[in-house]
């Protein structure tokens, strides 16, 4: 029996190696292969044209355009003497690629190889001349290789730059010759500057040193942690990688300690992609012949943010319902929603709202519970639901859904009065494949299809289904979820293709939701909440959410990865935002089970109670996680961090009056604060974030972690639990459960009010 015993650990040990190593050589594929061998940095040679440029600077009102013809260089400043292009030697700053992609797709996930058929790496200068006051344009020739018939490709390009405003220099770059559909535009770097925002990301802050693709799609299962990922990616290719995201932009600021901030992004609504893995070289690549976008500068990252989010559009206002306490996310019909209520109610909690997403009916699939995606209410999962409604309406609690642009077909629902996907297929409303059929997208066991928002009657339907089923319920918002799987070979109504589509889509679908909520005469007492979206989905939604988080403690996909996608998001315009309090994904597997524990789902209160929503989600597999409403002492936490976020209610409130109103977050990147302290420019995982200027705090993201360890930036600060008084420097705090590392600044009027607020509330002493 020892023997036999002996002989399995030997087994158990020989297949953990193997798993070891496997994983070890994932990490070693997505780091090396992936990022430098299958993807190397693209740069060429620049020659003086047929005509020859001189030497010097041209004007504009607040920018300069200097060429130096010796160099072949070309360099953009403001009047600051900040720089927002600087050239490379030698090196050609516009090139080009004849390039055809292959997408694989799988449940929302894509997967994009980019086979480069002919490379354009020479540039030529001809001419470089000022149009009017505010245009200055170059004009050269991009020179390729031969493509298979023997004939010489190349193209003439156009780079123009055009002062927008004081703050913004417009540009454009085209190339002459369609065939080109690969633009590259090249400037120096180096190793010290700060590269953040593209969206939200969320794994790192700092981009450089890294290359990433800004194609919107899910966020993945595990997004590199191990070894739910590769589980994941075996299972059903949805094991996500550290870039991709829901809401990833292609913009960033660019700062540092004791640099000039400065801005970029393009317009262009096609797969691009960000390189910075060579320290001295930034390039921005995108799939198409014309390359569109903006230079940003400004005294600070606020002012970045600011002029950036007058393109997006900004968030409007929030109304005070909805951020004056808890948003409960329960399933399971009326009684439990009430039963739940009394518990919370008996202790006083601040509760502003229950979020029922299973209002449609649940069914339960190979990923757990989930929906019907057919949107009307399942008057048997809520019998009585107007009662309901009314009874929380008359406590000043208000009921939110749940939506997606999918339609799924319910012919095997019984209790289905409409089938919705049957009456958009034959109205011809769905997206179409190549081949003019109905496109069903694979959601886990059961597939859907997209509603064509390129079609106008398709378009004004869905609004119509919405005010129909969904504002009639006297529900006061919703979750308006998905938005990024629109294939790239989608064949839509409008004729654009799905490719230069694809990024778009979550925008119009935000759009759509809006135009329901502004027509409504309430509307403005309305909040819809999305996840996917592009560069300017903020001018539409009036909340985001991070999206599905794993229930774990993990880097790239759980808690941790939630605190770093509140400030990349933040810097991107996202100035409204929330993660679902513990996460949603849970996994069930021999291997390894990520169920919530009471602990994670504390510290996760702990994280929201300083975010601008608080709102709890039971994931997908509900009783396989620990809920708001577990225990006693679960319930008396979860009461006690709504109680902390409704003390800094009043403060929230001209955040989010001020977000509305500039663009700049509720919950902060420190660098935006403290720009020249050269701790706060964290690579991944932050410290700390700020809410405002005038709170800090700094979230356990370690199970078992009973204190933190961080350094207090400049002035003197307050301690919330204690009100003892701490300087700047290295502070080393305790930190149980039920009491977060929360500071605020010494005499600020919200310091003070939040202090007064929570003894009210009977958290303080």
């Amino acid at each position: 029996m020892k023997s036999f015993l002996r002989m399995m650990k030997k087994i158990l040990i020989f297949l953990g190696s193997l798993v070891l190593l496997f994983i070890a050589g994932w990490y070693i594929y997505h780091g090396i292969y992936i990022q430098h061998i299958k993807f190397p940095l693209k740069t060429g040679t620049i020659t003086a044209g047929v005509t020859n440029v001189s030497s010097g600077t041209i004007s504009l009102k607040s920018y300069n355009v200097i060429w130096d013809q010796e160099a072949l260089t070309l360099r953009v400043t403001d009047k600051n003497s900040g720089v927002l292009l600087n050239t490379i030697p030698g090196v050609s700053f516009v090139h080009g690629a004849v390039g055809k992609e292959t997408v694989a797709e799988a449940r929302g996930s894509f997967f994009v190889h980019d086979q480069l058929e002919i490379r354009c790496l020479s540039q030529t200068v001809e001419r470089l001349e000022k149009t009017g006051t505010d245009i200055v344009w170059m004009k050269g020739r991009i020179l390729c290789g031969k493509d298979q018939t023997g004939k010489e490709i190349a193209g003439n390009y156009i780079l123009e730059f055009r002062e927008k405003k004081e703050n913004e220099l417009e540009f454009s770059l085209r190339v002459d010759n369609p065939r080109i559909n690969r633009l590259y535009l090249t400037s120096s770097s180096d190793a010290g500057a700060y590269y953040t925002g593209f969206g939200e990301q969320f794994s790192y802050l700092n981009m450089n040193g890294r290359r990433l693709p800004i194609f919107i799609m899910e966020q993945g299962i595990g997004r590199g942690d191990e070894p739910i990922t590769t589980g994941a990616d075996l299972t059903a290719k949805s094991g996500g990688d550290w870039h991709t995201s829901y809401a990833g932009m292609p913009f960033y600021l660019k700062a540092g300690a004791g640099r000039p901030v400065s801005g970029f992004y393009l317009t262009n609504t096609q797969y691009s992609v960000f390189d910075f893995r060579n320290s001295s070289i930034a390039q921005v690549e995108v799939f198409s012949s014309a390359m569109n976008g903006s230079f940003l500068s400004g005294k600070n990252g606020y002012e970045i943010i600011t002029t950036f989010t007058e393109y997006t559009g900004r968030m409007r206002t929030l109304p005070d319902w909805m951020i004056g306490g808890a948003i409960l996310g329960i399933q399971g019909g009326t009684e439990k929603v009430k039963n739940i209520y009394a518990q919370f109610k008996a202790l006083g909690t601040p509760i502003s709202g229950f979020w029922l997403q299973d209002w449609v009916g649940q069914r339960k699939t190979s990923f757990g519970k989930q929906l019907w995606w057919n949107w009307e209410l399942d008057h048997e999962r809520y019998p009585q639901w107007e009662e309901m409604v009314k009874e929380l309406e008359d406590d000043h609690v208000y009921v939110l859904i749940y939506i997606n642009p999918f339609l799924a077909d319910v012919k095997d629902k019984k209790n289905a009065r409409n089938n919705y996907f049957e009456i958009a297929r034959k109205k011809g409303y769905l997206v179409k494949k190549p081949d003019g059929q109905d496109y069903l997208i694979l959601n886990t066991s059961f597939s859907a299809a997209l509603v064509d928002l390129s079609n106008p009657r398709a378009y004004a339907w869905m609004k119509e289904l919405i005010k129909k089923e969904m504002v009639s319920t006297g529900a006061r918002g919703w979750m308006a979820d998905f938005g990024e799987a629109l294939p790239r070979d989608a064949r839509l109504y409008s004729g654009v293709s799905g490719a230069a589509n694809h990024n778009q889509y979550p925008v119009e679908w935000a759009r759509l939701n809006r135009e329901v909520v502004d027509s409504i005469p309430e509307g403005k007492d309305y909040v819809f909440f999305t996840r996917a979206g592009f560069t300017r989905s903020p001018g539409y939604s009036t909340l985001f959410w991070e999206g599905d988080q794993m229930v774990s403690w993990d880097r790239h996909d759980g808690i941790q990865s939630a605190a770093i996608g509140l400030l990349s998001g933040g810097i991107s315009g996202i100035s409204l935002n929330h993660s679902d309090i513990g996460g949603y994904t849970t996994i069930t597997n021999p291997i390894a089970n990520y169920h919530r524990s009471k602990e994670l789902l504390i510290r996760w209160m702990e994280l929201n109670a300083m975010s601008v929503v608080f709102r709890s989600h039971e994931g997908n597999r509900p009783d396989e996680n620990h809920q708001i409403y577990s225990d006693e002492e679960t319930r008396k936490y979860f009461d006690k961090m709504a109680k902390l976020y409704a003390s800094w209610m009043p403060y929230r409130r001209k955040l989010v009056e001020e977000a509305s109103k500039t663009g700049i977050p509720v919950v902060r990147h420190p660098m935006l604060v403290f720009p020249e302290n050269p701790r706060v420019y964290f690579d991944g995982v932050p410290d700390y974030l700020m809410v405002g200027e005038d709170l800090i705090l700094a979230p356990v993201y370690h199970k078992g972690q009973t204190r933190v360890e961080f350094q207090l930036p400049d002035g003197q600060w307050i301690h919330i639990w204690t009100q003892k008084e701490y300087p700047a420097g290295k502070v080393c705090i305790a930190a149980p459960l039920g009491e977060p590392a929360v500071f605020y600044k010494k005499g600020s009027d919200s310091g003070n009010e939040m202090t007064e607020r929570a003894r009210i509330l009977g958290i303080l002493k």
